[in-house]
């Protein structure tokens, strides 16, 4: 059964999916985007939780193939995580109960990279107490992560933070700290022994959180229906399959069919590509939290790979952007064709091809990943190659920096 939530005031669901992508159009393509009838008359009543503790992969699978592998890739990552961190100085860290307050990043990188480490830091304590746990197969790292949690819970962290349409930084920032605590939490759930009253505590802080952050539309054209509309979803899908609520559940899955109606012919993700010099990042952006939120909609039955909608599907997507990491020009009129393409040295952006190659061949994201391996992203699912990596896949890392730089990334539109 689903477990009660917290007295956290909100708009009801339904409500905030009616104000999303309300009379917008494309800025970048004729395809326009969802308008608010259209949004509102979307059936999505066939998705319901079915699988409670189904997670984003067979996390017991996966631990025992690991046990026998002889991958030097996944051993390496076993022996790093298997030493895990202590739980004392884990719970040493003070949850964030203040009225949360961050600035943007583009105008000031710098004051936005200070206030954000706090925040950085407790996703990746969540990720490595869960790639502990499955790579050592300890419990003390499992129980660890729930008390961690608790604490957190208790102390009702992250309820309190700063929104304006015009400083939108700290909604942003709890809204990957909600999925990674949620990815890391569904690791270990289904392996720990009592602790009742922590998990009910921990699952009713993560509903509520979810339900009131998600209850934010965010600014029309922009934070409402791009990457932070996938975001929002991805916690969404990930909490309502742990606390069984259809309506978050629900609220996740509507990201996979908006981005789908809102694709471009060409396959591009229209409020990604008007990013200027960032659009091939942000197309790729798209796809990080798309691509891992289907797997956990795929977990629970569907067969949400192969959705297809105004004949699109996300295969497009992945189709358009290796065509622009192979030539800018393929971009159009989208944006201008100098680049950035500095995120392409950076393997957090590329966790989705792990999920992705677990279900299809395609010898270009074959290609792409084999040069970045291992991937972690830390609040996407974190340590993906050890969590869906092929052992027949790939045996060794790229250890050439100058190779991963120039050879990885031949034809992909360097600057």
């Amino acid at each position: 059964m689903p477990h009660a939530r917290p007295r956290l005031i909100h708009r009801p669901l339904n409500t905030a999916l009616a104000l999303l992508l309300a009379g917008l159009s494309s800025s970048a393509g004729a395809q326009e985007i969802l308008t608010l009838e259209e949004r509102e008359a979307m059936d999505l009543s066939d998705y319901r939780v079915t699988a409670p503790d189904a997670g984003y992969f067979d996390v017991a699978a996966r631990m025992e193939e690991l046990a026998s592998t002889d991958n030097a890739i996944l051993l390496q990552e076993i022996d790093d995580l298997s030493q895990g961190p202590s739980c004392q100085q884990m719970m040493a860290y003070e949850p964030i109960t203040t009225h949360l307050r961050v600035p943007g990043y583009y105008p000031n990188p710098e004051a936005w990279e200070l206030a954000s480490e706090p925040l950085f830091q407790f996703e990746d304590n969540v990720s490595m107490l869960a790639g502990s746990f499955v790579a050592s197969g300890d419990d003390y790292y499992a129980e660890c992560l729930v008390r961690f949690l608790d604490h957190w819970a208790q102390q009702e962290a992250l309820t309190d933070f700063y929104y304006d349409s015009l400083e939108p930084q700290a909604w942003f920032a709890t809204e990957s700290m909600i999925f990674a605590a949620a990815m890391a939490y569904a690791n270990v759930r289904p392996f720990v022994e009592g602790m009742e009253e922590e998990r009910e505590r921990v699952e009713a802080w993560l509903n509520g959180l979810a339900h009131q952050h998600a209850d934010i539309p965010g600014g029309e054209g922009n934070s409402c229906c791009n990457n932070h509309f996938y975001r929002r979803a991805l916690y969404a899908s990930m909490v309502g399959v742990l606390t069984e609520d259809d309506e978050l559940f629900r609220f996740g899955v509507s990201a996979i069919h908006a981005a789908l109606h809102d694709m471009t012919q060409e396959g591009a993700f229209p409020l990604e590509v008007s990013r200027g010099r960032r659009a091939t990042h942000y197309q790729n952006y798209g796809l990080l939290y798309l691509i891992t939120n289907m797997q956990v909609i795929a977990r629970q039955g569907y067969d949400i790979f192969e959705l297809e909608i105004d004949g699109h599907t996300i295969h497009d997507a992945i189709d358009f952007l290796f065509a622009i990491l192979d030539d800018p020009a393929a971009l159009g009129d989208y944006a201008p064709l100098e680049q950035y393409t500095g995120f392409l040295k950076d393997p957090q952006y590329f966790t989705w091809m792990e999920v992705y190659l677990e279900r299809f061949d395609d010898p270009r994201v074959e290609d792409f990943i084999r040069r970045v391996r291992p991937l972690y992203n830390r609040s996407a699912g974190g340590y993906m190659t050890l969590y869906f990596m092929d052992p027949q896949a790939q045996q060794h890392v790229v250890l050439d920096e100058e190779k991963q730089e120039t050879t990885a990334f031949k034809g992909l539109g360097q600057e």
